[in-house]
């Protein structure tokens, strides 16, 4: 039998698939859905236990109360937020078809459970890849330091916000476990301006609707109007490393209401909406958020008798560092001898933490993982091969690539 120590990371990975499956396990296991952000105590506590278990130094930090009920709503403050920082320094809803959401269940090559393919998954894969170097001998040929943080589902700033501007990091450059997979490297993704729109009209009695102001028709007219808005974007066009044409987008109603108090024979005072607008990385934010505005107040002028108020629910900057520092060719030479495919960049549509690293810390950054289907719905699933080619990867790239 080959020892462990005479091992390859990968090799130590191929012939030890279980661990990954049984980290992944635990962490399904543990509620961690946000908003409001459940178990994030019990969660990081056990993440700093698996990171230590690899032989980093590690570190729980709690972010202050104080900070986090003047970013939170009141209905999250018993909802306290974590994160988790490890170093390693060298020398140089609705049935599901496959057990319940939280069971970690196996089956045709897939394992199912909230959180698999975002981002319990990549989690899993990266302990993997850290405990494959720890048990063969391999040294990492750089410093290395790990991260889990709370909040990126919503904007972060209590997650890897806080940890870029009070965590003792600092980073020559920076992976972040999703954005690209399979055969794709990503170097950037889109930003998000979320904005409420608020529609004011007058109530009335259902049998004398002349002496009210309809909100709801108001805000119908104005959702219209907005068509006008994604012709324009549309428009716009930036093409990414891999070839694809990206273009800005607005999406409407993700949330939209009509208020408390509102009965099927009165005429509705209040109507809102949500709008999220994608953001290009190579678009200026407050200048598509001024845009926005902009055509929303003249169109709204247009409309007889619609007025509107406007707030801004969350923003999440979009970033891209074109793909040509070192640590984008290690990526891409590790992901191609991995999947013996050649490696492509790829900038993605959906936002996640890179920003934080390459906008704030301006250092190189790139996203990579196992992927998955079905985020956050029914069924949600990571494919195992896919979790074990990313643990093989990660595991790769920290034993070759000396920055």
């Amino acid at each position: 039998m080959l020892s462990h120590l005479r091992m390859t990371p990968a090799q130590f990975i191929d012939r030890h698939p279980a661990p990954l499956l049984d980290r992944l396990r635990r962490l399904v296991r543990l509620s961690t859905v946000n908003p409001p952000g459940e178990n994030y105590d019990a969660i990081t506590r056990l993440l700093a236990r698996e990171l230590s278990a690899t032989g980093l130094q590690v570190r729980r930090y709690p972010v202050p109360r104080a900070l986090a009920h003047k970013s939170l709503p009141s209905e999250q403050h018993l909802f306290p937020r974590f994160n988790v920082l490890g170093k390693l320094a060298v020398p140089v809803s609705g049935r599901w078809k496959h057990g319940s959401p939280f069971s970690g269940t196996v089956q045709g090559g897939r394992i199912y459970g909230r959180g698999t393919a975002d981002m319990k998954g990549s989690i899993a894969s990266l302990l993997t890849a850290l405990d494959a170097v720890r048990v063969t001998g391999a040294a990492p040929r750089m410093n290395v330091e790990v991260s889990f943080t709370a909040d990126e589902e919503t904007d972060s700033v209590l997650g890897t916000g806080w940890l870029v501007d009070h965590a003792p990091i600092r980073p020559d450059y920076a992976i972040v476990m999703e954005g690209g997979e399979r055969h794709s490297v990503c170097c950037g993704h889109n930003g998000t301006i979320w904005l409420e729109v608020t529609v004011h009209g007058r109530a009335a009695h259902g049998s004398r609707p002349d002496l009210g102001v309809n909100a709801l028709e108001k805000m119908a007219a104005l959702v219209l109007a907005l068509d006008g808005h994604s012709r324009a974007l549309a428009h716009r066009a930036w093409r990414t490393p891999d070839g694809r044409v990206a273009r800005p987008t607005l999406n409407l109603g993700g949330v939209f209401g009509c208020g408390e108090g509102a009965k099927i024979n009165t005429v509705p005072a209040f109507a809102s909406f949500t709008i999220d607008r994608r953001v290009l990385a190579i678009e200026d934010h407050a200048a598509a958020e001024r845009e926005l505005r902009a055509f929303l107040a003249a169109a709204a002028r247009k409309i007889p008798g619609c007025k509107i108020s406007v707030r801004k629910i969350s923003e999440n900057y979009a970033c891209f560092t074109p793909p040509d520092h070192p640590i984008f060719a290690a990526m891409a030479a590790c992901v191609a001898h991995v999947r013996r495919e050649p490696a492509s960049f790829n900038v993605s549509t959906g936002f996640n933490d890179m920003h934080f690293f390459a906008s704030v810390r301006k250092i190189p950054t790139l996203g990579y993982g196992p992927g998955g289907r079905c985020e956050h719905a029914v069924d949600e699933s990571a494919e195992v091969k896919e979790l074990l080619a990313s643990a093989k990867i990660y595991a790769e790239l920290l034993t070759t690539f000396a920055g």
